[in-house]
C-alpha cells in the first residue's frame, strides 16, 4: 500500500502564502501543513485553520529568521542587535560546533514556539523545520526532547534519495544542500527510533525546492514507492510581506498551487491507488516507529 503525507511548509509566514495552502488542500492533494509560531500571520492562520478541521497541522521549528517567540533577552546567542534570529543554518552549524551558540537558548526559542501553537487551541500533528535546523547536531536532540515533552508522536525525517541527476546549475545547488542534510537526517533517523517517535519511511521535496511543478510531481507520484512516503512543499500567493522578506519562494509558491491542484496529478494519485493521509489522521495511524537506515513502513 502506499500512503502519501503531502505537507504544505510555511503556514502562517504571511496572510497570502497562508490562503494558497488552504486552497491546495481544498482543492488538491496537500492534506497537512507545519505552522510558523513567530511567522507574521500566525494568528490568522490559526483562525483560517478552524474552516478545515480535516487538515493536520505540525510546527514549523524555526530559528534562522523573523522576530522569535522569546524575549530576546533569553535567547542572546540566537538574535542579532535588533532581536531577530539571523543564522543562517550553516552559521547555526559553525556556531554549534565553536559553541558560541547556547543550545539552552535554542531550547527555550523551540519551547515557545510549541508552547505558542498549544496555547492558540492547536494539537500539533507532529515537528519539522524551517530550512532543516530540526537535524542538526544538537539542535535535534532538543527536538526529540520537546516532542516527548508535549506529547507529538511524529516528527519529520527530511532524509531524500533523488530519483535522478540535477539538470540546471539551480538544481544542482538544491540537490548540494540535499546530501548535506541527507547526512544529518540519517544520523537523526537513529535517534528518532530509539527515542520511540514516528516517521515516514520515504521523503521528497528536498532536491525539488523551487522546482517543484506538475511535471516532477508527476514523477514523484509515478515513482513512489510502497509504504509511509512524505512530500514536502511550498504553496502560497505572493504578497508584498512575502516581498519584503528576500525569499528565493516567490512565484515557485503559486506553481506549486497549480501542481498540487491539477486534475492530471489528482488523476495519478487515484490511478495508482495512492491513499492521501495526514500526520494526524483521526482513526489512522500513517506512520510507524524507525527501523534502522532504511525507515518505516505503512501501517493501517
Amino acid at each position: 500500500m502506499r500512503q502519501l503525507i503531502v505537507n504544505a511548509d510555511d503556514f502562517g509566514l504571511t496572510g497570502a502564502v497562508s490562503s494558497g495552502i488552504l486552497d491546495a488542500h481544498r482543492d488538491g492533494i496537500v492534506t497537512s501543513t507545519t505552522i510558523m509560531a513567530n511567522g507574521g500571520a500566525f494568528d490568522a492562520a490559526v483562525a483560517m485553520r478552524r474552516l478545515v478541521p480535516r487538515l493536520g497541522v505540525g510546527v514549523h521549528l524555526n530559528l534562522t529568521e523573523g522576530v522569535p517567540v522569546s524575549p530576546a533577552i533569553r535567547i542572546p546567542s540566537l538574535v542579532d542587535g535588533n532581536g531577530r534570529l539571523h543564522l543562517s543554518p550553516g552559521r547555526l552549524l559553525r556556531a554549534i560546533a565553536t559553541r558560541q551558540l547556547n543550545l539552552a537558548d535554542v531550547e527555550t526559542e523551540l519551547r515557545g514556539q510549541i508552547a505558542k501553537v498549544v496555547r492558540a487551541g492547536v494539537s500539533p500533528t507532529h515537528l519539522d523545520g524551517h530550512k532543516h535546523v530540526h537535524v542538526l547536531p544538537g539542535v535535534s536532540d532538543i527536538v526529540i526532547r520537546l516532542a516527548q515533552e508535549f506529547s507529538i508522536p511524529s516528527v519529520r525525517c527530511p532524509r531524500e534519495l533523488p530519483f535522478s541527476l540535477p539538470t540546471s546549475l539551480g538544481k544542482v545547488k538544491q540537490y548540494a544542500v540535499g546530501g548535506v542534510v541527507f547526512g544529518f537526517a540519517t544520523a537523526f533517523q537513529q535517534k528518532l527510533a530509539r527515542a520511540g517517535l514516528f516517521t515516514p519511511a520515504h521523503f521528497f521535496g528536498l532536491s525539488q525546492t523551487g522546482f517543484l511543478h506538475t511535471e516532477s510531481m508527476l514523477d514523484i507520484l509515478g515513482r513512489l514507492p510502497d509504504g509511509v512516503s512524505e512530500l514536502m512543499c511550498h504553496p502560497g500567493y505572493v504578497d508584498a510581506d512575502l516581498h519584503r522578506m528576500g525569499t528565493r519562494l516567490l512565484n515557485q509558491r503559486q506553481i506549486e498551487i497549480q501542481a498540487l491542484t491539477a486534475p492530471a496529478v489528482r488523476k495519478l494519485v487515484t490511478d495508482r491507488g495512492i491513499q492521501l493521509v495526514s500526520y494526524g489522521r483521526p482513526g489512522r495511524r500513517p506512520c510507524q516507529a524507525a527501523t534502522g537506515s532504511d525507515g518505516l513502513k505503512a501501517a493501517v
